[in-house]
């Protein structure tokens, strides 16, 4: 994987950044000794909802790898979490509460980052998963930058989000990592960033490098929108951008959102990093959870999986 990094050169008098278009994932590995304080879980032990996390999809995080953080923090707090490694079907879903994809791939794309991106999912596969979120499941929905919006592009659509198959950075194309605040009204007052209570209160949110989407679901609430002169680039090949990459104004699209669909809820987001706890570089840099500059990413985290699951209503 090209890590993630905190500031990343673009384009200078026309000049072309060499970049590798295939992951080298030993770049980032999982932060196994983070563990982030839960004061007050959500369920007992064990004795929660079921999470399943897709793990079938060429998945770039699964529980055992990058998301090891994220499944554990949600075993923390009472949920039951296993890893999914079939397709989607009613039956694979049934009596699960919560569908966690996240940073899904086509196969072509494993090994090269390029144009072009097919879809992750077969059509039965969308089909299967929309209507098990109609019929009252919780949907999360994870897609970084190019090539994962691609993969994950038809079945997004399937619930009127429209993805930006690039890499989101501000106006400098300087910097592509986030930060959403309350102050600014980048990060949105809902009862997902409220919290049950005034300890779990998020105000900030930091993200690492992803894409930007659009959202035309009837009824849906933005959670991270972009700022002003946030431009999104589609590059051919992951990583490679020149003068003549194309670009995109993005200013006022999302990082993240939530929806209800028919008896289901969806929540969108287009970076992944910002929920996991890695170890990024030969310096093992930490990025997600576990980094000083995101202190509230795991209550944000925590508080997405409690409205998904009706703890919050």
């Amino acid at each position: 994987m090209r890590m993630k990094t905190m500031r990343r050169g673009l384009v200078c008098a026309g000049l072309m950044i060499a970049a590798v278009a295939a992951p080298a994932g030993a770049q980032q590995v999982a932060d196994s000794a983070f563990a982030p304080a839960i004061t007050r879980p959500a369920f007992a032990e064990g004795a929660g909802p079921l999470v399943l996390v897709d793990e079938a999809h060429t998945n770039f995080h699964t529980t055992d790898g990058r998301y090891y953080t994220f499944a554990q923090t949600m075993r923390r707090d009472g949920y039951v979490v296993r890893g999914l490694r079939t397709p989607f079907t009613r039956q694979a879903l049934a009596g699960a509460r919560v569908l966690v994809i996240a940073n899904a791939l086509h196969p072509s794309n494993a090994q090269n980052w390029a144009l072009p991106t097919p879809s992750a999912f077969t059509p039965d596969e969308i089909a299967a998963v929309e209507a098990w979120v109609r019929e009252g499941g919780s949907l999360v929905l994870i897609a970084d930058h190019m090539p994962m919006p691609g993969a994950a592009g038809d079945l997004a659509a399937a619930f009127g989000v429209a993805m930006g198959n690039g890499f989101a950075f501000d106006s400098t194309e300087q910097v592509s990592t986030m930060r959403f605040t309350r102050g600014e009204g980048s990060l949105a007052d809902h009862a997902i960033t409220r919290g049950r209570d005034a300890a779990e209160r998020v105000d900030s949110v930091f993200a690492f490098t992803g894409q930007a989407f659009r959202v035309t679901a009837p009824g849906a609430e933005p959670l991270m929108t972009l700022g002003p002169g946030s431009v999104l680039l589609l590059p051919e090949v992951a990583w490679q951008f020149s003068a003549q990459t194309r670009r995109e104004n993005v200013a006022g699209q999302l990082q993240g959102a939530v929806l209800r669909h028919g008896g289901g809820r969806v929540a969108v987001f287009g970076e992944a990093a910002m929920f996991s706890a890695q170890l990024a570089g030969p310096q093992r840099q930490p990025m997600g959870m576990n980094n000083p500059g995101a202190p509230q990413n795991a209550q944000f985290l925590l508080n997405v999986m409690h409205w998904l699951t009706g703890v919050l209503d």
